[in-house]
């Protein structure tokens, strides 16, 4: 299996390498929001005890990156789909399994590299996080990722349609942007807000990689966020992989 992850990556990084404004599309909105909105967080940080916006913020946009970023993925196996290369992998000796965890190193692969230009340029405007701590949170990022990648996959090849793809996506999302305190914490809304906020893992996720950034890599919330995240990461390779072996 390991053998055949590798034949798929490959194939699939060189699919990658030759488009990659893909790649760098996908930083564009996060970019943009570091550059035009975090400067106007200055009070926002100070209210919250934070002595620094881009610290405050960047770990949203890491989070924005995993989730939005990696829940597209999935179009691209949707092509693949029509064009019978899936079909054709499956018809081969490789292991089903490989044909999805071969997509998703290529996925973990492009968000590292966003991840590292995104922190690159946060620093550059000013962030102040302690180096071995937001590695943790940025770990945590990355696990966050694999799991989205895996569940946009499963459902683009039970959808097997853009326009379906898209809604299912677009509905998944629009809680997550709105209750996970991404842009902003959540603990500054009304209590019925912030008690909703709860019910939703990703926020235990963004409440982590702040902690972390913020140089507290021991506070209960990254034991917390981590392990949503962990979670999420087995339930959407298990999901994408029974998916990848059902297909038809």
């Amino acid at each position: 299996m390991f053998q055949d992850t590798i034949v798929v990556f490959r194939r699939q990084m060189r699919m990658s390498l030759r488009s990659p404004a893909m790649i760098l599309s996908g930083l564009l909105q996060p970019m943009l929001y570091l550059v035009l909105f975090a400067p106007l967080l200055q009070s926002v940080a100070a209210h919250v005890g934070s002595a620094n916006q881009y610290t405050l913020f960047v770990p949203g946009l890491l989070v924005q990156l995993a989730v939005f970023g990696a829940a597209f993925t999935g179009y691209g196996a949707i092509g693949e789909w029509r064009d019978g290369v899936i079909e054709g992998e499956r018809v081969t000796p490789a292991h089903r399994s490989a044909l999805l965890l071969g997509r998703l190193g290529r996925d973990l692969v492009q968000l590292l590299f966003q991840v590292v230009v995104l922190i690159a340029l946060a620093y550059a405007f000013g962030m102040d996080a302690p180096l071995p701590e937001l590695l943790v949170g940025v770990g945590i990022t990355l696990i966050l990722g694999v799991a989205c990648a895996a569940t946009s996959n499963a459902i683009a090849l039970s959808a097997k349609d853009e326009r379906v793809m898209g809604s299912v996506v677009n509905t998944l999302l629009m809680p997550i942007i709105l209750l996970s305190g991404i842009l902003l914490p959540v603990g500054m809304g009304p209590h019925w807000l912030q008690f909703t906020a709860e019910l939703m893992p990703i926020k235990h996720v963004v409440d982590a990689v702040r902690s972390c950034f913020a140089g507290d890599v021991t506070a209960s919330g990254v034991m917390w966020g981590g392990g949503w995240a962990v979670l999420l990461c087995l339930l959407g390779v298990w999901f994408g992989t029974r998916t990848f072996r059902a297909e038809t």
